[in-house]
C-alpha cells in the first residue's frame, strides 16, 4: 500500500505537493467516494478518479545499475550533480534508488517505482544481505576481523554482526581489500565501521545486493530485472 498522493504524483497527475492539494480540495475520490484526509494508505486494486477522470496508474518497474564514481544516488540534486536517475535515460516512470551508495562509492544499486518493495528491501529486519569491498591501508588483521564479525562501536551504538574476511594484502602498496557483508542500511555504515578499526576506507564497492551482482554490466550501464529477479527479491523478503 501507498499514499494516495505518492501514488497520483507516479501516475503522473501533479507533483505530490499538488496531489496533496487536489485532495484536500475535494477533487479526489477513491472507490467512488470523495476523500480530503491527506496521507489515506490505497491498495493497488483500490480504483483513483481525479475530477471525474480515472487516473492511469503506473506499471511497476526494476532495473540494476553499475553506479560509478561521482554519480549521487537520488532523483534529483540541489547542486546540479549527476544522478543515478539521469544514467537511465528512456525511462518514462517516477524511478528511484533503493537505499543509497555513497558519491564515491561504486557497484550494485536497484531502482524502482514499487515503493514497497523498496521499503521492505531498506528496511533492516528484514536481513537483506549486502557484500562490499572495501580497499584500506595496511593490514587488516584476524583480530580486526573479528571484531567486525561481532560489532563494532558507530554512533553510539554497536553495529549487527557481520560477515568479514581479508580478500588480500598487497604488502608492496601496504592495502588490504576487506569483504563485508551487511544487513543494516545505516548511513555511510561500511565506511564508518572500518573506521572504527582503524582502517579508513580509501575505495569502497558493492558487489552483491542480496542475489544480484553487476555481472556484465560495465560501469555506468543497466539493466531491466528479469521476471524471476524480481520474484526472487519479493520472496526474499516475505521469507524474512
Amino acid at each position: 500500500m501507498d499514499r494516495l498522493q505518492k501514488v497520483m504524483a507516479h501516475a503522473g497527475v501533479a507533483s505530490r505537493r499538488k496531489s496533496e492539494q487536489m485532495i484536500e480540495e475535494g477533487r479526489v475520490k477513491v472507490n467512488g467516494k470523495v476523500v480530503t484526509e491527506l496521507g489515506l494508505q490505497v491498495k493497488k486494486s483500490d480504483t483513483i478518479e481525479v475530477d471525474g477522470v480515472p487516473i492511469q496508474k503506473e506499471k511497476l518497474v526494476y532495473f540494476l545499475l553499475n553506479k560509478p564514481r561521482g554519480v549521487v544516488s537520488t532523483a534529483s540534486d540541489p547542486k546540479d550533480r549527476e544522478t543515478v536517475v539521469s544514467l537511465l535515460e528512456g525511462i518514462e516512470e517516477r524511478i528511484y534508488p533503493v537505499g543509497r551508495l555513497d558519491y564515491d562509492t561504486t557497484g550494485v544499486l536497484l531502482l524502482t517505482n514499487d515503493g514497497e518493495l523498496a521499503n521492505k528491501l531498506m528496511h533492516p529486519s528484514y536481513s537483506v544481505e549486502k557484500t562490499y569491498v572495501a580497499k584500506v591501508k595496511g593490514l587488516v588483521t584476524k583480530d580486526k576481523i573479528k571484531k567486525l564479525e561481532t560489532g563494532v562501536k558507530i554512533d553510539k551504538t554497536t553495529s549487527s554482526p557481520a560477515k568479514a574476511r581479508l580478500v588480500n594484502y598487497d604488502r608492496k602498496k601496504n592495502m588490504s581489500t576487506v569483504e563485508l557483508i551487511i544487513h543494516e542500511g545505516k548511513n555511510h555504515q561500511v565506511k564508518k565501521m572500518m573506521q572504527a578499526i582503524e582502517h579508513p576506507v580509501e575505495k569502497l564497492t558493492r558487489t552483491q545486493y542480496g542475489f544480484l551482482t553487476t555481472e556484465g554490466l560495465q560501469s555506468g550501464v543497466w539493466r531491466e530485472l528479469k521476471q524471476f529477479e524480481i520474484n526472487k527479491l519479493k520472496q526474499l523478503v516475505e521469507e524474512a
